[in-house]
């Protein structure tokens, strides 16, 4: 069943013949393979274009913020996989991504598209834009996405770093600003200081340096993949799988139905 108009078929990405394998219009062996960076193909791949060096340097600089972060959900959703299926490592590290939603990872496309609202709609001033915006967040009971977290209270040190970096690049722009002016606004519309997290600095550094929005999700999931690798191979060297599934079923009381007499075991 075809679901839209799909007139054009046709794909703009790879193309190979016997000699000749090709990646947006570039020979893959003869100019990309050992004369271009991983973030060089990747910022390649999403726009079709290289980076400049004030693009890949923000963008490189993403990847590293974002790519590790202890032992996340997503991250225990891989280790556990893998304990219990130690043959599918693949299937491990898709349980990990498959774990990224609002609350984990894909807070930043949803970050970017509320810097991306507040600036439609901010024809000349950016403050009215994002009081308008926040104001139908707050009266829908709505969370912020990219504000606020349950460690870096007054601050991110990963957000600070990563706005320093894309002005160092030159590259800070009306996404980052917008990103100050909804911070600064909020504990008066909230009643809570919100500082920006990781997942705010992304899209507005990202934005600003030329990313396009419908891929800003792909950014951390990318950057998190390397760090599910690492923590697949600790998790065969030195596993912790069952250990961090029996700390949860300690953890939790059970209060349903029992027969009389019946005692739980010493988890």
């Amino acid at each position: 069943m075809k679901i839209g108009a799909q007139d054009r078929r046709s794909s703009a990405i790879s193309t190979s013949n016997a000699e000749t394998i090709l990646v947006r219009g570039r020979d893959l062996c003869a100019e990309l393979i050992g004369k271009i960076s991983f973030t060089d193909h990747v910022w390649l791949l999403v726009t079709g274009d290289l980076p400049s060096p004030s693009q890949r340097r923000v963008l490189d600089a993403t990847l590293v913020a974002i790519a590790e972060h202890g032992l996340v959900p997503s991250v225990q959703a891989s280790r556990l996989t893998l304990a219990a299926a130690p043959e599918a490592l693949q299937g491990a590290v898709a349980a990990g991504i498959l774990g990224c939603g609002s609350v984990i990872l894909g807070s930043t496309e949803a970050a970017g598209r509320l810097f991306d609202d507040v600036l439609t709609r901010s024809p000349g001033d950016l403050e009215s834009g994002a009081r308008a915006v926040l104001g139908e967040l707050v009266a829908a009971r709505r969370a912020i996405p990219g504000y606020g977290h349950p460690l870096h209270k007054g601050y991110d040190p990963r957000s600070r770093r990563l706005l320093e970096i894309a002005t160092e690049a030159g590259l800070a722009g009306r996404h980052i600003e917008v990103s100050g002016v909804i911070e600064r606004l909020l504990p008066e519309m909230t009643g809570k200081s919100l500082a920006m997290n990781v997942s705010g600095a992304i899209p507005a550094v990202l934005l600003d340096a030329g990313y396009p929005l419908l891929a800003l999700k792909g950014a951390p999931i990318l950057a998190r993949t390397a760090s599910l690798i690492a923590h697949l191979l600790e998790e065969q060297q030195r596993p912790i799988g069952f250990v961090l599934s029996h700390a949860a079923a300690a953890a939790i009381e059970y209060d349903g139905r029992a027969p009389d007499g019946f005692v739980r075991s010493d988890q």
